[in-house]
């Protein structure tokens, strides 16, 4: 596993837990042992942390996903441009902005999975939470990628945001069950796992 991917997957590790209310020590512990277990060598220095827990439709601050995205699609895909103007808009407060970014890509490109993977986080940042358009958009998403983990486990990421834990760690499990063992993103979603509740399940071999 290369030093460029593991950098990412301790950014999206720490970005998810951050979106998690996962707060303070663990938040910097949980990021310092995945790169601990994947390259026997510890992080130097402590991420920033939030100053106070992030609940479903109060308080809301807004995560950038970018690195979680990386983690499951990379970096150098034909979606990247228009997330990456989208992910800036939310940045600056302009979340119906972002959303109509996403709207008008998916027109032009209907058949991409990462484009309506954008379009449901930036309709679940718009709305504080999981709305039926965000449901309809990861949904979408599946049925262009079967079989990838990317739109369920950001579908996970949306129900643990919105205050249902319980569904997405069970998600995330349906995914780890049939994820090989060496595959690059799996550390995140037992990270995700961990942060909410309970144990991942063993790796397939």
């Amino acid at each position: 596993m290369g030093w460029a991917f593991l950098l990412i997957l301790a950014g999206a590790s720490v970005s998810l837990l951050r979106v998690l209310d996962v707060r303070g020590g663990l938040l910097t512990g949980s990021a310092a042992a995945l790169l601990l277990g994947s390259t026997g060598y510890a992080l130097q220095g402590r991420p920033e942390t939030p100053s106070a827990p992030v609940a479903a439709g109060e308080g809301h601050e807004f995560f950038p996903l970018t690195d979680a995205r990386h983690a499951f699609f990379g970096h150098f895909t034909p979606a990247e441009s228009w997330l990456r103007m989208s992910e800036a808009l939310e940045r600056d407060g302009n979340s119906a902005d972002a959303v109509g970014i996403l709207q008008n890509a998916v027109k032009r490109y209907p058949g991409d999975p990462q484009l309506w993977i954008g379009l449901g986080n930036a309709l679940v940042d718009h709305a504080r939470g999981l709305t039926p358009p965000a449901e309809l958009a990861y949904k979408r998403a599946e049925e262009m990628a079967p079989g990838h983990p990317g739109a369920p486990f950001f579908y996970g990421l949306a129900l643990a945001r919105s205050g249902d834990r319980q569904d997405a760690v069970a998600m995330w499990r349906q995914i780890l069950a049939t994820a090989p063992k060496d595959a690059e993103w799996r550390p995140l979603v037992e990270q995700g796992v961990a942060a909410i509740g309970g144990q991942p399940p063993a790796a397939k071999p």
